[in-house]
């Protein structure tokens, strides 16, 4: 293969790949899960084989990585239409601790160790799990870490409180895209007839048109509907 056509095929695939990245969503840099991880990889490999295999056409590469973008926009469109799909694909958030207690069950099941746990509180200033009110394994490997009230690290804000109240560390899911989360429900002892009377107080006609819906400790209900440009009404009785 000349040098000619080394750099051109070179130059095709990187503008290629580029495009195909920037097709499969911003999610692709910032954050990958463990199937944006393997396409990422899969159409690394391929590119490199396109540029190597000068004998081969260069269709030969580009219809893989084609394929692999294919099925991946297919699948993020219906991974949002569906949360049983996204799921599968994604994985869901496990609480490693809740109310200062590590949860040894969702730690084995993530094989998620111990070492790892205190290395993730440690960067984020706390040194006690007792300190903890929730540590929330995220799909993308990201620990979401909630201390207790007056546990915090001292902060800015802190040291020049503002007037608002800080908001309710673990809000409970109770309508997820038109879907009414029942463990939520339990988890509040409230049932399915509060919560369409709420969402019809505040002049919606069902649960179909809340995207989400959550409450706090504090018992102040938001909800954001589909087609309200995230316009969201709080407060409750």
């Amino acid at each position: 293969m000349e040098w000619t056509e080394a750099f051109f095929r070179t130059l095709f695939i990187y503008f290629f790949v580029l495009i195909v990245m920037r097709l499969m969503g911003k999610r692709e840099i910032g954050k990958l899960s463990v199937f944006d991880l393997v396409v990422s990889i899969m159409i690394a490999d391929l590119a490199v084989i396109s540029i190597e295999n000068g004998d081969r056409p260069l269709v030969h590469g580009i219809l893989p990585i084609a394929t692999l973008m294919v099925t991946q926009i297919g699948l993020s469109y219906l991974s949002l239409k569906n949360r049983t799909i996204r799921h599968l694909v994604d994985g869901k958030p496990a609480v490693l601790i809740k109310n200062g207690r590590i949860q040894v069950r969702e730690m084995a099941r993530n094989r998620y160790n111990l070492d790892d746990l205190m290395a993730q509180l440690r960067e984020k200033g706390i040194d006690n799990v007792a300190d903890v009110e929730f540590a929330i394994l995220e799909t993308s490997g990201k620990l979401s870490v909630f201390p207790k009230e007056g546990k915090k690290p001292v902060s800015k804000e802190d040291l020049f409180p503002l007037q608002s109240a800080k908001p309710s560390p673990m809000p409970v899911f109770l309508i997820v895209e038109g879907r009414v989360v029942e463990e939520g429900l339990k988890q509040i002892g409230r049932d399915r007839l509060w919560l369409e009377q709420e969402v019809r107080r505040r002049g919606h006609r069902g649960v179909e048109e809340i995207f989400l819906a959550t409450i706090d400790s504090r018992g102040r209900l938001h909800l954001d509907g589909r087609d309200d440009g995230g316009k969201g009404a709080s407060g409750s009785d």
